[in-house]
């Protein structure tokens, strides 16, 4: 859960793995201390000739939870392998340089591509103070996103539910207003177990009916708006005065930083999306392309990505790409 990464470890002799763990929710046990806890209760407590095989450089400061670099020294874990460094400012390397000064052996970036990819959330949230920014969209195969001022369905059912669990899997999701009042959505996670992430919209003249499934209390909704007098935390509902002296985007991005919220996915319509592309604050794209032809309507977004995967769903093609910037290549 959202600031804390994924962290996957494992401990093993040359022969076999003996403990492992990873961390499950924020604010309770690492992978580390998860994985020494499950060798313990093996009733295995020899650490020699032992290596602790982790995917994200181990903490070293007391957080919620204490510092897993004190754990590894206590245990006298002869050797720790690390895929990728944590960036953080309390860690960035400073989890391995401990290490080292107590004596053990260490690796780090091992498959490092992989690591990168792990952390790549937690990674970009450290050194760019803003979430994970992944567009997300659907379009036909003729290149158009929809119709204006009609409601219109391109993907299908199959590609329907990979969405609400994009949805399961993120902090916080932003549509722009005319989504908001063209397709009435909910935007949660109805069709796929899992939280409903927080909503957000830009609604500068207070367009939006009270009535909206936007404004129904189901998820937490942040609503930016020029109208300082609208009420607060109206059922899950809360509006954010827009600041004129900064970009909007980066308001938007700022307040989620603020609020230790690492993820946004950025569902439409194409101006927004188009406006995140423009400002370069973007780091994945998942493009959901129908067989469907519209022959007319709204342009998909364009943006210049590095493809890394693509894949079918039935009459469905879904392709994932990374910005050039993303922190992987960093």
């Amino acid at each position: 859960m959202s600031p804390n990464p994924m962290v996957g470890a494992v401990i093993a002799t040359p022969n076999r793995i003996i403990g492992e763990g990873y961390h499950i929710r924020y604010g309770e046990s690492h992978a580390e201390v998860n994985a020494v806890a499950d060798m313990l209760k093996k009733n295995r407590v020899d650490f020699d000739n032992t290596s602790l095989f982790v995917s994200l450089e181990p903490c070293n400061f007391h957080g919620n939870t204490p510092a897993c670099t004190n754990l590894i020294i206590q245990h006298k874990i002869p050797r720790v392998v690390i895929s990728a460094i944590d960036k953080t400012d309390q860690v960035n390397f400073s989890g391995v340089q401990k290490l080292i000064e107590y004596g053990l052996e260490v690796e780090y970036g091992i498959l490092k591509q992989k690591g990168a990819f792990t952390a790549r959330v937690r990674n970009t949230f450290a050194t760019r103070k803003r979430p994970y920014i992944i567009l997300k969209y659907a379009q036909s195969s003729d290149g158009f996103i929809g119709q204006e001022g009609k409601q219109i369905w391109l993907s299908n059912s199959f590609s329907k539910r990979l969405v609400h669990k994009w949805r399961a899997e993120i902090d916080a999701i932003i549509v722009g207003k005319n989504t908001v009042l063209s397709d009435n959505p909910r935007l949660t996670t109805r069709h796929y177990p899992g939280e409903n992430p927080l909503r957000i919209t830009i609604d500068i003249n207070d367009e939006i009916s009270m009535n909206a499934k936007f404004k129904n209390g189901e998820a937490d909704t942040w609503i930016y708006s020029r109208n300082s007098l609208q009420s607060s935390d109206v059922r899950g509902t809360t509006y954010k005065f827009i600041n004129d002296k900064v970009n909007i985007l980066s308001q938007i991005c700022a307040d989620l930083y603020n609020a230790n919220h690492s993820t946004l996915l950025v569902e439409g319509g194409a101006k927004l999306l188009q406006s995140f592309i423009d400002a370069d604050l973007w780091d994945e794209a998942r493009v959901i392309t129908s067989a469907t032809k519209l022959g007319a309507g709204i342009a998909s977004p364009k943006f210049s990505g590095i493809r890394i995967a693509d894949f079918k769903l039935a009459n469905d093609t879904v392709e994932l790409c990374f910005s050039p910037k993303n922190v992987i290549y960093s």
